[in-house]
């Protein structure tokens, strides 16, 4: 598993929303790792795409020359969705800051504490404060148990907060 920490500083958001839709595609019946990315950059803009002078970024050759060195150091067999950058909303983003100003300053928030903060009130104080919106709670816990689910609850929220 690749840490989002290594993903953010390895993947360009463009690369990211490229696999993400891949990903999301439900016509896509193949596993979709970097070789299948690669295979699929190639198809959509041809084989000029794998010339030396298209492999700069910057230009439309920059997401093929992007994977393939993603290719040479992790191998083409690895799941792409690995290399989705995740952020947390503007929302959860507001409630991990929140938790983290809450908090001592030598305690790591992580996504696990911050479930915990969700269904122990802290998003329903949010909403009393007029932070949030009413009905974002349920969408909240539903946010956090998907990172979870694909970072587990030990990687710190700080992580993924979308603003700084």
């Amino acid at each position: 598993m690749i840490f989002a920490t290594e993903v953010d500083s390895r993947v360009t958001e463009e690369l990211s929303e490229f696999i993400e839709s891949l990903v999301n595609n439900p016509d896509i019946e193949l596993s979709v790792t970097l070789g299948f990315v690669r295979d699929t950059l190639q198809d959509s803009v041809g084989d000029e795409l794998t010339s030396e002078e298209h492999h700069q970024f910057g230009n439309e050759g920059s997401l093929y020359a992007e994977v393939e060195s993603l290719i040479e150091e992790y191998g083409e067999d690895v799941m792409a969705v690995d290399f989705i950058i995740a952020k947390a909303s503007d929302e959860l983003s507001m409630l991990i800051e929140a938790l983290i100003d809450y908090t001592e300053d030598d305690i790591t928030i992580t996504l696990g504490s911050v479930r915990n903060a969700i269904t122990e009130g802290l998003a329903a104080r949010l909403v009393g404060e007029g932070a949030i919106e009413a009905d974002e709670e349920q969408t909240l816990l539903a946010e956090i148990d998907a990172l979870i689910g694909h970072y587990g609850e030990d990687l710190p929220a700080e992580n993924l907060l979308r603003f700084e």
